[in-house]
């Protein structure tokens, strides 16, 4: 039976000044400093289309709570997962051994299918993960126009051009190895927290809902601004807290 997708207007999206603007007034930012991050490794994968400097706002405010926020190495995020997430676990093998302890993986949207993969195949190296607007149950449950999007570049990978994912990637054999981890089973000694949001205009929050995930957490926001919306910081410091990644000094609401 087809679900249809239940997406608010993408003009939504718009918000997402606002909603930069809110952050920085709220107490989850001002007191960044509170959270007692300890320089643990928090990898920051961002999504579709995008690429690390989507995250500096999150790397930012990572850094004054007394994390260390690494980057995913990423210009953009168009790359067959397969490829990217073989990239990425050589990045997270090097921090996790430079740090002498497992790392968190926080992603956002495309960059949050990735992270579920990464805990799949590397448990003894993942603290826990956050996925942020992740559409982990149907990849593809995006708006027309992101689907669009996606069509576009994978025809020009089918094309042979360089560093982009394909027709294959999506529905072949390439990838069919993280399709399987995707929907798979999830290591129960790693932390997971899903972050959704019912007004996303670009993915259908429905399929955020991971049913592995110790904990999915509605907050409001668009879904480019989850990247730098209150609520989402203040849901995340939770998580890293509960991950044993940080002990919290006081309460610090949004």
């Amino acid at each position: 039976m087809h679900i249809p997708l239940h997406l608010p207007p993408l003009y939504l999206e718009g918000r997402i000044g606002l909603e930069a603007a809110r952050l920085r007034r709220s107490a989850i930012w001002i007191e960044a400093r509170r959270l007692d991050g300890g320089g643990r490794p928090v990898l920051l994968v961002p999504g579709f289309l995008a690429g690390d400097a989507a995250l500096q706002t999150m790397t930012r405010w990572l850094t004054t709570a007394g994390y260390r926020p690494e980057r995913a190495g990423m210009r953009s995020n168009v790359a067959c997962s397969e490829e990217a997430c073989q990239r990425l676990s050589a990045r997270l093998e090097t921090l996790a051994d430079r740090a002498g302890e497992p790392v968190t993986l926080i992603g956002h949207s495309r960059g949050g299918m990735l992270a579920r993969v990464l805990a799949v195949r590397h448990p003894d190296l993942v603290a826990g993960i956050v996925t942020l607007g992740s559409p982990v149950r149907s990849q593809l449950a995006v708006h027309p126009v992101v689907l669009a999007q996606v069509g576009l570049v994978a025809a020009l990978g089918s094309s042979r051009v360089p560093g982009l994912f394909s027709w294959t990637c999506l529905r072949g054999t390439c990838c069919a190895a993280f399709r399987e981890d995707l929907a798979g089973p999830f290591p129960e000694e790693v932390g997971y927290v899903a972050l959704y949001s019912r007004s996303d205009g670009v993915v259908d929050w429905r399929a955020c809902l991971d049913p592995a995930a110790g904990r999915c957490a509605e907050v409001e926001s668009s879904h480019c601004g989850m990247a730098m919306s209150a609520a989402a910081y203040a849901e995340i410091a939770g998580a890293l807290a509960g991950f044993g990644g940080a002990s919290e000094v006081g309460a610090v609401s949004h």
